[in-house]
């Protein structure tokens, strides 16, 4: 009997399904070099997994931020959360400096942090699974502040900014790699401080900055150019957070320049201004985080723009994605902190 690579059977002894591995010209008798490190002829079982199988879940991670001004403390903490239930943040351990503001993206084995207070050009990397310290994963092509950050499955893209906007450069980088940025193109609407991103696997959204922009942009993450325009946020906002699952992008808080309690949602596909979802659970909060899994979106920490100067939060809340209403509370950070940054491997950009 002639068998060919590729072929399948279902082994009623083991009760898998298996694919039959050979060279090409193999006819079911020859002993021939197999491929990698099976034998010619065999039948190789057909592993069935999850990505929630390999990583346990998905993970949002907190990471950086300051609290009260008067001293100022920055901080270098890195907390972590699982999406998929609730309760309070723990340690994961610690960028390679104390930094604020910045901003983050993630694949789905890797987080990243690139930019901070004082502008710079650092990328730093850890791995979400598991816990320790980040280290250093190259460069940007130029320093950036409060940048805004988006990724699919193999590219992190990286939108910088100084704030006040004294570049709009977009990099990119291949996240199972080390290495510097590469220039993709510019941000030409909305290159501006405090911004927020979410992404699908095929577009990345930038939404919003200081001092009050409506201004939503896209880019296609698998190819190189300039932002175009998507549409607008319901109001001009900065200091907010962005999450998404594949389908539907939500934008949460931020400040105009009095605190902004609304969240906002997008179906990434189309092209359209954002639509009310409902409202957060911490009233009127900026300079806040987000990331997702995909059927939960979270947002942590920020500052309550209607109090007095440092009355900052430790808060996390939560909503379903697919549905609208607002925020519940989720649990809490491990520190009250503003100009956060926070990134998921179960986020719209990994399918």
């Amino acid at each position: 009997m002639s068998i060919k690579p590729g072929a399948l059977r279902f082994n009623t002894d083991s009760m898998k399904l298996e694919i039959f591995r050979g060279s090409p010209n193999y006819e079911g008798s020859a002993s021939m070099a197999g491929i990698g490190t099976l034998a010619a002829g065999q039948w190789e079982e057909i592993v069935a997994t999850s990505p929630e199988a390999q990583t346990g879940g998905a993970r949002g991670v907190f990471m950086g931020g300051m609290n009260e001004p008067s001293p100022s403390i920055t901080y270098d903490v890195i907390d972590y959360v699982n999406i998929a239930s609730t309760g309070n943040a723990l340690d994961f351990g610690n960028l390679v400096g104390a930094d604020s503001e910045g901003n983050a993206f993630a694949s789905r084995t890797r987080g990243f942090f690139f930019g901070g207070d004082p502008a710079k050009t650092n990328i730093e990397t850890f791995v979400i699974s598991s816990t320790g310290n980040a280290t250093a994963f190259g460069n940007l092509t130029a320093t950036s502040k409060t940048g805004i950050g988006v990724a699919n499955s193999t590219r992190g893209i990286a939108a910088l900014c100084i704030n006040p906007a004294t570049t709009n450069v977009i990099n990119y980088v291949t996240m199972a790699s080390t290495g510097s940025g590469i220039d993709f193109g510019d941000n030409t609407t909305n290159a501006s401080g405090n911004g927020a991103g979410c992404q699908s696997s095929t577009r990345g959204i930038f939404a919003g900055g200081s001092p009050g922009v409506n201004t939503i942009g896209f880019i296609t993450i698998s190819t190189l150019g300039n932002t175009a325009n998507f549409g607008e946020l319901s109001q001009g906002r900065f200091g907010h957070a962005g999450a998404s699952n594949a389908v539907r992008g939500l934008f949460m808080g931020g400040a105009n320049p009095g605190g902004v309690n609304t969240i906002d949602y997008i179906s990434i596909a189309t092209l359209g201004d954002a639509v009310d979802f409902g409202d957060l659970n911490t009233a009127g909060v900026h300079y806040t985080a987000g990331c997702s899994s995909s059927t939960r979106a979270i947002r942590g920490g920020g500052a309550d723009n209607a109090a007095p100067t440092g009355n900052y939060s430790n808060a996390i809340d939560y909503v379903q994605i697919m549905s609208t209403g607002n925020a519940v509370d989720f649990g809490d950070l491990t520190r009250p902190a503003r100009h956060l940054d926070a990134c998921s491997n179960g986020h719209g950009g990994l399918g």
